[in-house]
C-alpha cells in the first residue's frame, strides 16, 4: 500500500492574498477554490509537476498564521527558479549552501543549493537544487 502525502493545509489571515501569491508570484496552479457555506471556503494549489498540493482557507482545521516553516520545494536549477520568483516579485533570498552546519553564500554541492521565501504571513519555504538524474530525465 503507497502512503502519499498530497496536501497540506497552509495557515493563512488572508485566503485572497494568499491565493494570489501562490498563484500570480510562486507559480502554482489553482486546482479549486469553493465557498461550501458562508465560514467554509477551500483553495487548492499546487506547484506545477507536483503531486503534493497546499489548501488555504476559511473554516479549516489550521493552526496560527505564518506559523508553518520548513515547507520545501525541489528543482532542477535553483538560479532558474531564483530569477522567476524575484521577477514576480517575491522577496527570495540569494542562493545559500551548508557548509559545516552554517548557511553560507553561493552553491554548494548536489542537493546543497537553496532559496527561501516566506509568503505574506510568514510561513517560511525553502527551494533545494537537485541534481538531474542520470540520463537527463527528471
Amino acid at each position: 500500500m503507497d502512503w502519499k502525502l498530497e496536501v497540506v493545509v497552509v495557515p493563512v489571515s488572508d485566503v485572497d492574498r494568499a491565493k494570489r501569491f501562490y498563484s500570480e508570484q510562486v507559480g502554482f496552479n489553482v486546482d479549486i477554490d469553493t465557498q461550501l457555506g458562508p465560514e467554509f471556503r477551500v483553495v487548492q494549489l499546487t506547484p506545477p509537476g507536483s503531486g503534493c498540493s497546499i489548501t488555504v482557507g476559511t473554516g479549516l482545521p489550521q493552526g496560527v498564521p505564518g506559523s508553518l516553516k520548513g515547507l520545501q520545494l525541489v528543482v532542477t536549477d535553483v538560479e532558474a527558479a531564483r530569477a522567476q520568483l524575484a521577477e514576480r516579485g517575491v522577496e527570495v533570498s540569494a542562493v545559500k549552501h551548508f557548509a559545516d552546519g552554517v548557511q553560507q553564500d553561493g552553491h554548494g554541492g548536489p542537493w546543497n543549493s537553496f532559496i527561501f521565501f516566506d509568503d505574506p504571513d510568514g510561513n517560511s519555504w525553502a527551494v533545494q537544487e537537485r541534481p538531474e538524474p542520470a540520463g537527463g530525465a527528471g
